[in-house]
This record gives C-alpha cells, sequence and structure tokens, in this order.
C-alpha cells in the first residue's frame, strides 16, 4: 500500500468548488478566442437564438437567453449597430420590434461559432475517448443533482 492510498477522499465541496473555478477559466478562454476572431461568447448566443428562433421579439429573445429585457436591449443595440441584427416593427403589434440576424450576422456567427468549437478541441481534443465518455457520464451525474437543468438556445 502507497502513503497516497490512506489519503482521504477531497470533501465536496473542495472538488465543487474546484469545478466553478475551472468552469470559469473554461469559459473563460473559450470567450477570449471568440471575442478575438470578431464575436464574444455572449453575443453568440443571441445570435445563435435568432438563428434558430428566426424573427423574435426581444421580450421573447429575454426569456429564451434567460436574461433581463434590459440587459438585451443593450446586446441588440449594440449587434444592430455592427450590422449583426435589424430590428422591424412587429405587424401584429406595431409597440413591439421583430429582431433577426442579418446576413452578415450569419457570417459572424459561423466565425465565432467555429471559433470556440476550435477552443474546446484544444482542452478536450488530448483527452482519450474513454476519458470523454468518462467525463459525460460525471457531468450527466452533476446535472441530475441540479434543481433545474439549464437552458439551452
Amino acid at each position: 500500500m502507497t502513503p497516497s492510498d490512506h489519503t482521504p477522499p477531497p470533501a465536496p465541496t473542495e472538488v465543487g468548488l474546484r469545478y466553478l473555478s475551472l468552469g470559469h477559466h473554461l469559459r473563460k478562454t473559450v470567450d477570449d478566442t471568440m471575442t478575438a476572431a470578431g464575436l464574444s461568447l455572449a453575443r453568440t448566443k443571441v445570435l445563435q437564438v435568432l438563428e434558430l428562433r428566426g424573427a423574435v421579439r426581444q421580450s421573447i429573445l429575454a426569456q429564451d437567453l434567460g436574461q433581463a429585457p434590459r440587459s438585451v436591449t443593450q446586446s441588440i443595440e449594440a449587434l444592430e449597430r455592427e450590422g449583426l441584427i435589424e430590428r422591424t416593427p412587429d405587424p401584429d403589434d406595431g409597440r413591439s420590434k421583430l429582431v433577426r440576424l442579418t446576413p452578415k450576422g450569419t457570417t459572424a456567427l459561423t466565425a465565432g461559432t467555429a471559433a470556440g468549437e476550435e477552443a474546446l478541441r484544444k482542452v478536450f481534443g488530448p483527452m482519450e475517448p474513454a476519458q470523454l465518455a468518462a467525463l459525460d457520464r460525471l457531468l450527466d451525474t452533476i446535472q441530475a443533482g441540479l434543481p433545474t437543468p439549464p437552458r439551452q438556445p
């Protein structure tokens, strides 16, 4: 028996805090890579919802993103200034605006998504298939322990 066999397993809180720290670092790494390619992770999520849903009211977009309408308005205004989305009056309700992806937005989304995927390949690519499968099962276990699964566009 080696001395490491007597080491007690780490406490769930220790592992949880390490997981949160690592998750934050991974998210920042992916975001930095995507931003360097022209589109942050947060902005990519907005465009992904629009690509998936088509033209949608800003209130629906905010709901889909799990954000406050005011936060989405600021993002939409910035994306509109850059020509990545456009807002038009809602034909069913003149007080509301519909938000839709522009062709330039589609191009930016493709580039941003590719950059994010490349960052993830750099991190997870070196893992062996059995390691990836084990990690995937562990993530399922963690997700099952959460009160509600995270929403994804």
